[in-house]
């Protein structure tokens, strides 16, 4: 993937939104990376410093006893950074281990407080997929963005530290008793010059790395794309690509990427000329330096030590500008990638979420009414719903029922304000119910959906849909939806967990207990509405029209929605509204409904018929 035209500005705009970002999701680990990297960038320096005050004492006759003391501060000096180092760097790990990972809890936070029309919309889920992709296989986004921090924040150290001990480099001494070279080399002139020189240097390393390196990085990626998507065990997992025996055939298409010498021998002759153009530069610069350095130890401009200290500042001078310039290169290509992390962490929420609290109410009086609401999903063109007259009254047994396609689950996404209506108003007792607090809201109804979920944690937390549950309210629910023989049988009762992700001694359930349990689910939250949403779909039309009457019962005082394309789960409630093309074209009771011949209703019911028995 190409780095797309941008500014140096938007450019750093964008690293700099990314590591706010990561300060974000693993604040410590970032700050123990933050001190580690500078701990480990001061040993050197100390080294080099240490090393110069040695040699120009020992050069100009110190006593034994200061140069002992001097010994005596670099061994000390160097145990006392070893040894923080290596404490820092323990616990630098440490945290980095447990935080690191916050990197896809973090996703999943943003996954779960997403505005609900992105999350059902397949270019949200590709996009989300696409990210994934790119880095567990080519450690681009915020991991690129993390490992690279360490390059570039040890270049910056090494500028400051590498600045501030050469800078003396370009003292001069009295020079009237100097001539020729010597002469020369006190001069500013000669100062000047090695500037150009080391500066020249700089220029040609930012440039190798624009021209070889960011390159290769470039080709990098793309390769590890190419591999991303002709990767058989993306792939393999999918019904399809076995039914039609397509495995070997995605193998065969990773293989040849992964074999293709061409490619590999190009990257790798990119990467030899990027050397070795870099070597023999550097090599110049450095006899460059010898000279200057050595000519002005010398004539005693400062002392032979600091030959050894210059000379090694310079080169992590030079070392560290290429290091950022490399670092920023790759950061930049990186933002092609930190542009699709953004554009799915920054998906609008434009939802009008009110503030009126709604009313609690011990009786559940609520009324709610469809008044002539249509919609239409974002982006698609036909009308899921049109002209959607209905009130919901208290305590009623309502089914609706329809073909698949018709709009029954349409209808519930707007009653449960999943999306806002295209067309009309939604009011509860009166009020619009985009003006009330919409988690308060939400709080209204208990919902079993199609394809509910079930987590692999403990069988209460199931239930409650919270860590810190009621054991008896549990029990009692659970009771009710028709598990209770099996809860007997379960020797830690509500603890036992569900499946073997987190507890060897789980268990595993079957489709119907799992049904049972999702109904449980909603019995627990105790709402005033209570919908099920076809959760019985894969049972046959008796087991379904038994779980519906079970649930009928257990419901008590509560309204219920009962949705199905089987007529026959739910003839049992008191009135029925038929969807059609998005529209609901009946509305009454089954017998009303079955003596209209003309109906809708009349057609599907009998056409189902041999299903079962009236």
């Amino acid at each position: 993937m190409k780095a797309e035209k941008r500014t140096l500005r938007e450019d750093l705009k964008l690293i700099l939104k990314g590591y706010k970002l990561l300060f974000e999701i693993c604040p410590a680990g970032m700050v123990w990376r933050t001190v580690n990297c500078i701990t480990q960038q001061i040993r050197p320096y100390f080294s080099l410093y240490m090393s110069a005050l040695i040699i120009n004492a020992m050069a100009a006759g110190a006593e034994l006893k200061e140069l002992l003391l001097l010994a005596a501060v670099t061994v000390l000096g160097m145990l006392f950074l070893n040894l923080s180092m290596h404490l820092i760097s323990r616990k630098a790990e440490e945290t980095e281990s447990i935080q690191w990972n916050l990197n896809e809890l973090y996703l999943l936070k943003v996954q779960c407080k997403m505005q609900y029309k992105h999350f059902e919309d397949p270019k949200t889920a590709l996009l989300r997929q696409t990210i994934r992709n790119h880095a567990n296989y080519g450690g681009h986004g915020l991991s690129r963005l993390y490992w690279t921090y360490w390059s570039w924040l040890s270049a910056v150290i090494n500028l400051i530290f590498s600045l501030s001990l050469t800078i003396s480099m370009f003292r001069m001494v009295d020079g009237r008793n100097l001539t020729g070279f010597p002469a020369f080399v006190n001069s500013p002139l000669s100062g000047l010059l090695i500037l150009g020189v080391i500066l020249g240097n700089v220029l040609f390393q930012l440039w190798r790395i624009k021209k070889f390196d960011l390159k290769t990085t470039e080709e990098w990626n793309d390769f590890n794309t190419r591999f991303a998507h002709s990767n058989a065990f993306m792939h393999g997992e999918k019904p399809d690509v076995k039914v039609f025996g397509a495995v070997g055939f995605t193998l065969s298409r990773s293989e040849r990427v992964l074999a293709d010498r061409g490619y590999i021998r190009k990257l790798f002759k990119i990467g030899t000329t990027s050397n070795l153009l870099s070597h023999c530069v550097a090599a110049v610069m450095n006899l460059c330096l010898a000279l200057y350095v050595g000519a002005k130890a010398f004539i005693g401009v400062f002392g032979i030590g600091d030959f050894v200290l210059y000379l090694g500042t310079v080169e992590k001078f030079v070392y560290a500008v290429s290091e950022l310039g490399s670092s920023l290169g790759i950061l930049r290509i990186n933002n092609v990638y930190m542009e699709e992390l953004f554009g799915y962490i920054d998906l609008p929420d434009d939802m009008y979420k009110g503030t009126l609290s709604v009313e609690k109410r011990d009786d559940n009086r609520f009324e709610i009414e469809f008044r002539d609401v249509s919609f239409k999903y974002p982006g698609a063109e036909e009308y899921a719903l049109r002209h959607i007259n209905f009130k919901f009254r208290l305590g009623e047994r309502l089914a609706f029922v329809g073909m698949n396609g018709s709009g029954k689950t349409t209808f519930i996404k707007l009653l449960c304000r999943l999306y806002d209506p295209t067309e009309g108003t939604i009011l509860l007792n009166g009020i619009d119910i985009t003006r009330y607090d919409y988690d308060q809201y939400l709080s209204l109804f208990s919902v079993v959906f199609q394809d509910f979920h079930l987590f692999a944690f403990s069988l209460g937390e199931n239930v409650a849909a919270r860590e810190d549950y009621d054991p008896a309210r549990v029990r009692e629910a659970l009771e009710k939806a028709g598990f209770g023989n099996r809860l007997e049988e379960l020797e830690k009762g509500t603890e036992t967990y569900l499946g073997r992700g987190y507890d060897e001694s789980g268990i595993d359930v079957s489709g119907g207990e799992a049904q049972k349990i999702a109904l449980a689910r909603a019995l627990y939250k105790d709402a005033p509405f209570f919908i099920l949403d076809e959760p019985t779909a894969a049972l046959d039309p008796i087991a379904e029209a038994e779980v519906y009457s079970r649930f009928d019962t257990v419901a008590g005082d509560k309204t219920a929605v009962f949705i199905s394309h089987r007529l026959s789960s739910c003839k049992f409630c008191h009135n029925i509204a038929v969807f059609h093309g998005g529209e609901m074209i009946q509305y009454g009771s089954h017998d009303d409904l079955v003596a209209d011949e003309n109906g809708q209703y009349y057609k599907l019911w009998h056409a189902q018929a041999q299903y079962y028995t009236e």
